[in-house]
């Protein structure tokens, strides 16, 4: 189980370790300090880690609460240089952010809240480098329907089934839910390539507290080794796409991600 340098203290976790893998595989690949973009990040669950690791991070969550939390946090563990929150609404990316300013962003358990996703992704898509990246994080339908199914709630998963947004109805929290071919559709509409798919919490959200603590490690690697296999990828509770903006697109040079707003 990875731990933070700095801290000792685990980060990475059965229900995250897909993602993590993902991204460690690009920051080896980059091999230098990145500026990172993460869009609803919250309390900084993933940006304080990667400020440990040496990148610049901004947070932009429309939680003054959460921010709060992030900031503390991010003092605790030392990077509070390298870590920037911003308040602000994911619908509102667009004026928040320098266009081609940022070389990764993280867009987790955002686009099935916000209003308008396919201005949401533009906006990434405008936000990022060419050859830049981004990692989205979404609601899988068929988790939804399968977990409604077995707890016995059959109008509730017939629902999701056949609304158009993978809704269970007025009362869902959610306001839409992906599958593999929606998620990719939204972020190829807005000029990202795929590179990868994976399942996050395939097992995980299954498996007892009891099971969880007796060898979390072995839940671990049982969960990474299905999160790129289907079937199992695709009943995971979430979907992760891991994509990219090409090389040869232009923008200007800045030098920081939020914009200024004089």
């Amino acid at each position: 189980m990875e731990t933070s340098a700095r801290t000792g203290r685990p980060h990475v976790t059965a229900r995250t370790a897909a993602v993590w893998a993902v991204l460690r595989r690009e920051l080896e690949r980059q091999g230098r300090e990145l500026t990172v973009l993460d869009v609803g990040g919250g309390t900084g669950g993933f940006a304080v880690p990667l400020a440990e690791d040496g990148h610049t991070v901004t947070v932009i969550d429309a939680s003054p609460d959460a921010l709060a939390a992030l900031t503390r946090r991010a003092a605790d563990a030392g990077v509070a240089d390298r870590v920037r929150a911003v308040q602000g609404d994911g619908d509102a990316l667009a004026s928040l952010v320098d266009p081609g300013s940022a070389d990764l962003i993280l867009c987790h358990s955002v686009l099935e809240v916000v209003d308008d996703p396919e201005r949401v992704v533009t906006a990434i898509a405008a936000a990022l480098r060419p050859g830049g990246a981004v990692s989205v994080l979404v609601a899988s339908r068929a988790a939804a329907v399968l977990g409604r199914a077995v707890n016995g709630h059959l109008r509730a998963a017939a629902a999701l089934v056949t609304d158009p947004a993978g809704r269970a109805g007025p009362r869902d929290t959610l306001l839409r839910r992906y599958d593999d071919v929606t998620a990719r559709g939204l972020l190829t509409a807005a000029g990202l390539e795929v590179e990868q798919t994976h399942g996050v919490r395939v097992i995980a959200d299954l498996l007892p507290a009891t099971v969880l603590e007796e060898d979390p490690q072995a839940v671990l690697e049982l969960e990474l080794e299905l999160s790129s296999r289907a079937p199992f990828r695709d009943v995971a509770s979430q979907l992760h796409l891991f994509a990219r903006r090409a090389e040869d697109l232009h923008t200007g040079s800045f030098s920081g991600v939020v914009a200024d707003p004089s």
